[in-house]
């Protein structure tokens, strides 16, 4: 026990003991500065500087802009940009797949591989069926007097303003000699015509050309987009005129006619209306000859 004591008493007489500290000029010797100190002052000292740079550290890294400036740390402009590319990037995800997916129905228009609706006799079946007399059935006076007052009017109207039937006027691609009607039982969802070499063809609608292109099959091939949904497809050209993206008028050349492609067996136009997706008989519509 006296052993430790008589160390803690020299420790103690160490960290307490009073040191001067003298700054003196090295040509005369005079004292420029001096300073009383002892062990446990620099102990203090030291470790309250210590713990002060630790705090400013730490407030810098925390709290100021000056923390972009350290290794290992990420700038805010940085993760805003980064931020802003990411959102970036999935929006371009998302029109890549819109892109995809319309590329895909397009390809399907040009192969021929789509669903079409089908009806059975036993697609359609009412869900009750009603019992109605035929007392019920019969008109009343008022409705009766109705009707004679209405066909009074519409007799002798005058007035009434005539209005089309259709809205959509389609131009004649070309005109020839048709040698293949539509026929969706063979799965021909078009109309062929017989034409001479280079003869124009033309744009049955003003629209949007989303594809102008050569295929193995069907050679040279145009596809524009009309309004109100419709579709058209012009099939084994010798030659296009428009190029992918162009806007096209009514009536505007968009190829020349020839016999391109390994199912062409002859010079002739292979022309195909769709409307929402679906086939319909251009001929319906256009004549062709």
């Amino acid at each position: 026990m006296s052993e430790k004591r008589l160390k803690r008493k020299i420790l103690k007489k160490k960290l307490f003991t009073k040191n001067r500290l003298v700054i003196l000029n090295e040509d005369t010797f005079a004292e420029v500065f001096s300073l009383r100190l002892t062990l446990m002052n620099v102990f203090v000292v030291v470790s309250i500087s210590a713990l002060l740079i630790i705090i400013i550290t730490t407030y810098i890294i925390a709290f100021t802009p000056l923390r972009e400036y350290i290794p290992g740390y990420a700038s805010s402009k940085l993760k805003r940009d980064a931020t802003e590319l990411a959102l970036k990037s999935d929006s371009l995800s998302n029109a890549l797949k819109k892109n995809e997916a319309y590329i895909a129905s397009i390809k399907k228009i040009l192969t021929g591989d789509l669903d079409y609706a089908k009806f059975s006799k036993d697609s359609i079946k009412p869900s009750t069926l009603a019992s109605i007399s035929e007392e019920e059935m019969k008109p009343t006076q008022a409705d009766l007097n109705l009707r004679e007052e209405v066909a009074r009017e519409d007799k002798y109207n005058l007035f009434e303003k005539a209005k089309p039937k259709v809205s959509v006027v389609f131009f004649p691609p070309v005109k020839g000699m048709v040698t293949d009607q539509f026929n969706p039982k063979e799965k021909h969802y078009a109309v062929d015509v017989a034409l001479a070499k280079n003869t124009p063809i033309k744009s049955v609608l003003a629209g949007t050309v989303i594809f102008a292109d050569w295929t193995p099959n069907t050679g040279n091939v145009v596809i524009i987009r009309h309004n109100n949904g419709f579709i058209s497809v012009y099939k084994h050209a010798s030659s296009l005129t428009v190029a992918q993206g162009d806007k096209v008028r009514s009536g505007e050349v968009i190829a020349l006619a020839g016999s391109t492609g390994q199912e062409s067996t002859g010079v002739h136009l292979h022309f195909e209306l769709w409307k929402d997706g679906y086939p319909i008989d251009p001929s319906i519509f256009i004549e062709f000859e």
